[in-house]
């Protein structure tokens, strides 16, 4: 007996975010309504969690011999949880600015956003033009011009398409809320500099397999 309140303890303490995927896997709720979640009660056949006041049922098949096989069986239900949602291993919990040539590559794309979002900027006696360094270098504030019309909606849609591939192939798999701060930094991050968000969250998650001890990259 003393052995399975420790184990509640333990998974109350120090694994929420397992108690969480639980039950958006085996209950269908979302990540939201799994917020909080607590283990009230384990039996050697289904976990009894708790979440925003709603008692939910998680089965333990096939059921367990005795509390001897409860971590083994709770690690198993996290990687099979995980694999069920399409959930990558590592939660994603923070944003990281631009470092480096990165921060080059963000300044670029940002003044051009800001700069060439309408043609006529780019020419003579423009706000843009005189006050933003084109009036010094008028070939080739002619020569994006007169590119403008392939150039700026190229850019544009490859950033969007980056920004998809992020939502979709990172954000969503890594936990990350979509509407929330976090979801919203990445995104807006990955629109003006594409790649180097990528990269970034790349290095997060070789960061945390490393401190787990894994060896996926």
């Amino acid at each position: 007996m003393a052995n399975k309140e420790f184990i509640i303890k333990h998974m109350n303490a120090d694994h929420g975010d397992s108690l969480q995927l639980y039950l958006q896997a085996y209950n269908g709720i979302s990540a939201r309504e799994s917020q909080g979640a607590t283990l009230e009660e384990l039996t050697l056949s289904n976990l009894i969690l708790k979440a925003n006041g709603t008692r939910y049922n998680v089965p333990l098949q096939p059921p367990m011999k005795d509390y001897t096989e409860a971590r083994g069986r709770l690690v198993a239900l996290h990687k099979e949880s995980l694999t069920k949602l399409g959930r990558s291993d590592v939660t994603l919990t923070e944003y990281r600015a631009p470092r480096g040539f990165q921060i080059v590559i963000f300044g670029l794309v940002l003044f051009t956003y800001a700069t060439c979002w309408q043609r006529s900027n780019l020419l003579p006696g423009a706000f843009v033009y005189e006050n933003m360094g084109f009036k010094f270098v008028p070939d080739f504030a002619h020569f994006i011009y007169r590119i403008w019309p392939v150039f700026f909606p190229s850019v544009v849609a490859i950033h969007v398409l980056e920004s998809v591939a992020m939502a979709v192939l990172r954000l969503k798999p890594m936990g990350v809320p979509v509407g929330s701060g976090l979801w919203f930094t990445w995104m807006g991050s990955c629109f003006i500099e594409g790649f180097g968000a990528f990269a970034r969250i790349r290095d997060i998650v070789k960061e945390e397999r490393a401190k787990k001890g894994g060896k996926k990259e």
